[in-house]
């Protein structure tokens, strides 16, 4: 690149050094300046770098200048993230598990430009999760972004769904037919993502595992269920369904122990109604699906917390008691 060429890219070459070698802790002289542009085959001038400074503030890049004792200094200032927020971001990265290993790497090397070399250091460490185990398939990314892109053009969806079985294989769903649905929503629950679509031969909501879902492909059909997308917010259908597993939904009562308060409001929200019985507990009426993982979560509150009506369902969660959890 001729020395002509580089001088175009001055302004640019600027704005690289200055988010990557400065930040709130760490600064340039500008001498330090000027020699780092020398490092890219760029000359410049104490005169056109203040003019060039100014270029950066007027298009929005924060560069600020500070006299300590006879020597001033630069930084670059705000940024679009917060140290702590791209933290937050990298945890979230890290620890998710429908995330491969590669895209994980290239995610935290891509929200590391963001900041400086000093605290992209910071953004380095490791969230280590015991058995973590990643998904070995990235073309979960492009089925997101097709369930998205259907979900913006109000389209149907065609797909496969599959389980897998004893030997590790795949096993399709409705012989390996095409399922056929209408798509409203996509939610994150117990670290998977789910599409939650309308099913017109059941005339009904369901939901299906992304990462189980293969062969999709957009149809240039308008999809249904409006009405009863409308009637039925997410975050209501989410709650109700532990690990977003389905069943009959019923209104349960529960008696619990009065320190699990907490864990009533963490699962069902703020909203829900306890009321004292004596000193010890309270009853609360929750809407759930009631399923294995829904017993489950209550024989995991290690007896505090009972069932108590209505009848049938205490039934079910006596006939799984009485059969046992081992051979």
């Amino acid at each position: 690149m001729s020395r002509s060429d580089n001088q175009k890219l001055k302004l640019l070459y600027l704005s690289k050094i200055m988010k990557e070698k400065t930040d709130d802790e760490h600064y340039l002289t500008m001498p330090q300046i000027i020699a780092e542009l020398n490092s890219y085959g760029i000359e410049a001038s104490r005169k056109s770098i203040y003019t060039d400074i100014e270029a950066l503030n007027t298009f929005g890049i924060d560069i600020l200048k500070e006299r300590i004792g006879s020597q001033t200094y630069y930084h670059c200032g705000n940024r679009e993230f917060e140290i702590a927020e791209l933290k937050f971001l990298v945890d979230a990265i890290q620890s998710s598990k429908f995330i491969t290993v590669r895209k994980t790497k290239d995610l935290i090397r891509k929200l590391e430009s963001l900041v400086s070399t000093y605290d992209a250091k910071l953004l380095e460490r490791e969230v280590y999760v015991a058995g973590r185990i990643k998904n070995m398939d990235e073309t979960i990314y492009y089925s997101i972004d097709a369930v998205h892109t259907a979900i913006s053009e109000g389209h149907k969806l065609q797909f496969k769904y599959f389980s897998w079985n004893i030997k590790g294989e795949k096993e399709y769903r409705h012989n390996g037919e095409f399922y056929e649905v209408s798509p409203w929503a996509l939610c994150w629950d117990d670290e998977n993502y789910y599409m939650i679509g309308f099913d017109s031969k059941s005339e009904k909501l369901k939901h299906y595992r992304v990462d189980k879902m293969t062969d999709i492909s957009i149809m240039n059909k308008k999809r249904k269920g409006t009405m009863t997308f409308k009637n039925q917010d997410k975050a209501v259908y989410t709650k109700k369904r532990f690990r977003m597993f389905d069943g009959e939904e019923q209104t349960v009562t529960l008696k619990c122990k009065n320190y699990l308060s907490n864990v009533i409001v963490d699962q069902f929200g703020k909203d829900v109604r306890m009321i004292p019985v004596d000193d010890e507990y309270f009853t609360v009426r929750v809407d759930v699906a009631v399923s294995y993982q829904f017993f489950g979560w209550i024989v995991a509150l290690g007896g505090d917390a009972v069932i108590v009506g209505p009848d049938k369902v205490k039934e079910e969660m006596n006939s799984l008691m009485s059969r046992g959890f081992t051979e």
